[in-house]
């Protein structure tokens, strides 16, 4: 063997042991980014569901395949390119952009709980808003359209905390991370989704069958029960039953926590963002409150502390969501069906 041949061997190992290296650091990178992003994720977990409540059981994992696939675009298409583009040529655009997405959360969370209090305020304002969008759409189009939309502004969030987690890696090390991490929680959020939305059919599946073990042997139902199945067969209906009557009521819960979720991660994303306008009194006054609150109970500290933060973010979020209804009624669908008249008339004179 040549001594240029052994070379050339010893070089590509040396590249071979530093990719290795490279992606053992951006494992690392993404694992560390993913745990910080955690809160964010339990939020899009659990605002995503409701989306799929009111259709047909067989309409339920396309619909979840869709918003998945709407989030992967957001994330890797959209998200990822715009985020590096950014930390690169505009940092200082981040910070706004978050903002816009965190009012936008705000309202439309204010506005889930505007439509449970006030029914009937809750159509008119969809009516209004129904003539400034387009309306040849099937219920389930507005649905994922809605579920993505909401996606996005979550997935930037996800996608800004992980992209301050790697600010000091190198453009390659950034992009991989932000790629795998966008994989993975799309992965675990919408798996989860699915799981959740199908456990009432998997229920149905278990409270019908008197056969558990020779079904999941995939031996044919013309056989008799075996032994295990007449002993397991109680336990695997009873629970079946208590899946079926258990997942609408989780569904709804899922619900309440979904709109919880975008109003506090609305509201947090503001309240931070203006600390970095130099508004800090807000989030001094929240922290202040929240720390008091955990030493009055030191055995629960922690979790009162959040749990205090959390609260007052929401709180946050649904009095701007709350500002934003009427201004979105009155002002700005307004002015965007006077744009759209006045460059329609523009167009029939040019034509």
């Amino acid at each position: 063997m040549s001594i240029g041949l052994i070379a050339l061997l010893d070089d590509i190992v040396g590249l071979a042991k530093v990719a290795a290296a490279s992606l053992d650091d951006v494992s690392a990178q993404a694992a560390k980014a993913g745990a910080k992003a955690a809160g964010v994720v339990i939020d899009d977990a659990a605002v995503t569901p409701r989306y799929v409540v009111g259709f047909s059981a067989s309409r339920e994992l396309p619909i979840v395949g869709r918003i998945a696939l709407g989030s992967l675009k957001n994330k890797l298409i959209y998200l990822l390119p715009a985020a590096l583009l950014l930390s690169f040529a505009a940092p200082w655009a981040i910070t706004p952009l978050l903002m816009i997405g965190g009012a936008y959360l705000c309202y439309e969370g204010s506005e889930k709980v505007f439509e449970a209090l006030f029914p009937h305020g809750a159509h008119q304002h969809e009516a209004v808003l129904g003539e400034a969008v387009q309306s040849a759409r099937s219920v389930e189009d507005e649905k994922v359209s809605g579920a993505i939309k909401t996606d996005f502004i979550l997935s930037a969030e996800i996608m800004a905390i992980t992209l301050g987690t790697v600010s000091d890696a190198s453009s390659w090390t950034q992009a991989m991370v932000l790629a795998v991490v966008g994989i993975g929680i799309t992965a675990v959020v919408y798996g989860g989704v699915a799981l959740i939305v199908k456990a009432d059919d998997a229920g149905l599946v278990l409270a019908t069958s008197d056969r558990p073990i020779s079904s999941l042997l995939n031996r044919g139902a013309r056989n008799a029960p075996t032994g295990a199945d007449r002993a397991l067969a109680p336990l695997t209906q009873g629970f079946g039953r208590g899946l079926v009557h258990a997942m609408p009521v989780l569904l709804r819960l899922l619900g309440i926590v979904g709109t919880a979720a975008m109003v506090w991660v609305g509201g947090g994303i503001i309240i931070h963002s203006l600390e970095g306008y130099g508004f800090t009194w807000l989030a001094h006054v929240i922290h202040d409150v929240a720390a008091a609150a955990s030493h009055a109970v030191p055995a629960f500290g922690g979790a009162v502390e959040w749990l205090v933060t959390a609260a007052a973010s929401g709180l946050f979020g649904l009095l701007l969501g709350a500002v934003l209804i009427p201004f979105l009624h009155y002002v700005a669908v307004p002015l965007v069906k006077t744009l759209r008249g006045g460059s329609r008339k523009a167009g029939k004179h040019t034509a």
